[in-house]
């Protein structure tokens, strides 16, 4: 069988693709036959990955092309549920085969495990989650604000929010905030009926709740609900009254009485007075990070390179674009796409970093025969990241080759593991806030009693912040996490492999070399290990416990420490 070009792929409808499936049903399955059909099967569905990548991709580049969105919105409908549902017919055939291609026993475990959810009704609704998550995309880009006659963006907005006049920061938060209160009944329309169909999600695949539905369909092998639990109740113990000690110090460097909303970033996290102004341009953004991830590791940098040179990088805010960064696959071509919202602010080269290490991890997985080989589980997925943020940035400083004042590194540095410590707490808070809501359903379908609920999580995770006045913003922030709308319980990936990501910055300060070595034959696994194997190619573990969350906490703080000697 000879799959189509991707060009010609893109155009076809489901009665053009299905004889390529058919064609693999109807092969007979043996031990001589069976690499070849892998491959096979293998490149259709790259094909079918690539294809809604590149349809979502151009919905979010621009959310007001309603002629985009309509032909996502047709694949989602007419082709893509008819190719997952031929796709688990393949499964069945692979799995009933008995037979086990080269480096694929986890891939099969997982493939057991979609089949057992697999459930012909919910292929419809599992479309309608994916256009339900696309409207709320639409909503969050469509919000801005006029401020001095100017039309800025929501991020255009946090940029202008980094003034040294606190009055000023007020007013924008105000403006900010009430924009974002106008669709607070649209936003509250859509979770009623993003719950909805969760709920007949779990209850046609046989589940007593949507959590352990989506347990399932997360592919999370390794650790269940009570270590999450067990996770969370870490962070409370360790991680919380650190956080609170940076709210403090932050306090005492801006001299005012409290920590208000609009001295936050996100609501959440410390920045820098004045702000740092990283870049102006593009290109310059792309040239000064580029020069960075070179110095770290030649590998590396031309990775980074090949992504400049084929326009894979769509970097700075503009209106219309969707909220955001991530970085997406072209299967076929085995490249990966980042997507951002950099406003030339130093946070952005953190996002930037973050988001290279998913690229690296596309480009370190190229040597892996098969597509079903590629996914690593996104605890690990978000430790690539996580390290490349905090691997990268010792190369700020123009000492090191990099393009910052010595001051300003110091800076971005003591910022980003303020942040890191500071995001702790507040995963916390959106971790405990699904697992109320997915244990308490049709309570929980009442954004009224989600309100209710976050305002009293984020008392319990993040005292530090005084919300006198403003209760309103503060109940209805689960509206901005887009995560809990379109990624339902995708949050605690990013403070499981933080924890990792530390390990291996902790391993780099003792042999860089060596930790880089490991963190990059770790990408290379892919999905072929399970996640405490793939930790520990990393030179970390994969963990949930209040001891070694709190050795990271303590090498944060007293980096954090060291960093303020240097600035004071």
């Amino acid at each position: 069988m000879r799959t189509p070009a991707f060009k010609k792929f893109m155009t076809l409808d489901w009665e053009s693709i299905q004889p390529l499936y058919t064609q693999l049903e109807d092969i007979e399955l043996n031990k001589e036959s069976l690499d070849s059909w892998m491959e096979q099967w293998s490149d259709l569905r790259k094909l079918v990955d690539e294809r809604y990548a590149r349809l979502s991709l151009a919905t979010e580049l621009d959310t007001a092309d309603e002629e985009k969105e309509k032909r996502y919105f047709d694949f989602l409908e007419h082709v893509y549920p008819s190719t997952q549902a031929a796709d688990q017919g393949l499964k069945k055939k692979l799995l009933g085969s008995e037979l086990t291609p080269q480096g694929m026993e986890l891939a099969l475990k997982k493939m057991q495990v979609e089949a057992d959810l697999f459930c012909e009704e919910n292929l419809p609704l599992l479309t309608e989650e994916s256009k339900l998550g696309t409207k709320y995309s639409k909503i969050l880009g469509a919000q801005t604000i006029q401020w001095q006659e100017e039309e800025l963006t929501l991020v255009q907005v946090k940029s202008a929010l980094l003034t040294t006049d606190r009055r000023v920061r007020k007013e924008l938060w105000e403006l900010l905030s009430q924009r974002q209160l106008e669709d607070r009944e649209a936003i509250n329309e859509l979770w009623k009926k993003f719950m909805a169909v969760r709920g007949k999600l779990a209850s046609n695949a046989g589940f007593p709740d949507y959590r352990a539905f989506r347990w399932q369909q997360q592919l999370r092998l390794d650790y269940s609900p009570k270590e999450s639990r067990q996770f969370i109740d870490a962070v409370k113990e360790v991680a919380v009254p650190a956080a609170t000690r940076v709210y403090n110090r932050y306090q005492s460097r801006l001299r005012i009485d409290q920590v208000r909303p609009w001295d936050l970033l996100d609501n959440q996290t410390t920045f820098s007075l004045p702000a740092i102004q990283a870049f102006k341009t593009e290109e310059e953004f792309i040239t000064r990070v580029g020069n960075i991830l070179n110095r770290l590791d030649p590998v590396l940098g031309d990775y980074f390179k090949s992504m400049q040179d084929k326009d894979l990088l769509d970097l700075m805010n503009r209106k219309g674009k969707g909220p955001g960064g991530f970085c997406t696959e072209f299967a076929t071509l085995g490249v990966p796409f980042i997507f951002m919202n950099a406003v030339g602010r130093g946070s952005d080269l953190r996002v930037l970093f973050h988001e290279s290490g998913h690229a690296f991890h596309v480009f370190e997985l190229t040597d892996l025969p098969y597509h079903h080989q590629r996914r690593s589980g996104l605890e690990f997925a978000e430790v690539a990241s996580i390290a490349m943020e905090l691997l990268a940035e010792p190369y700020l400083s123009e000492d090191q080759g990099g393009f910052l004042s010595t001051e300003d590194a110091a800076r971005t540095r003591l910022l980003n593991l303020e942040e890191k410590l500071l995001f702790w707490p507040y995963m916390a808070v959106v971790v405990a806030f699904q697992h109320w809501v997915y244990e308490n359903h049709s309570l929980a379908s009442n954004p009224d009693a989600c309100d209710g609920k976050w305002s009293e999580l984020i008392d319990f995770y993040m005292p530090g912040i005084n919300w006198d006045g403003f209760e309103d913003v503060k109940m209805t922030g689960w509206h901005r996490k887009l995560h809990i709308h379109q990624e339902p319980f995708y949050y605690i990936e990013y403070g499981l492999a933080s924890l990792g990501a530390f390990q291996i910055w902790e391993n780099a300060q003792k042999d860089q070399g060596k930790a880089l070595q490991q963190y990059r034959q770790a990408l290379a696994l892919g999905g072929t290990v399970s996640l405490p194997k793939l930790y520990s190619a990393a030179g970390a573990n994969l963990s949930f416990d209040m001891d070694t969350l709190g050795s990271a906490v303590q090498l944060i703080e007293k980096t954090l420490t060291e960093l303020e000697t240097q600035l004071a």
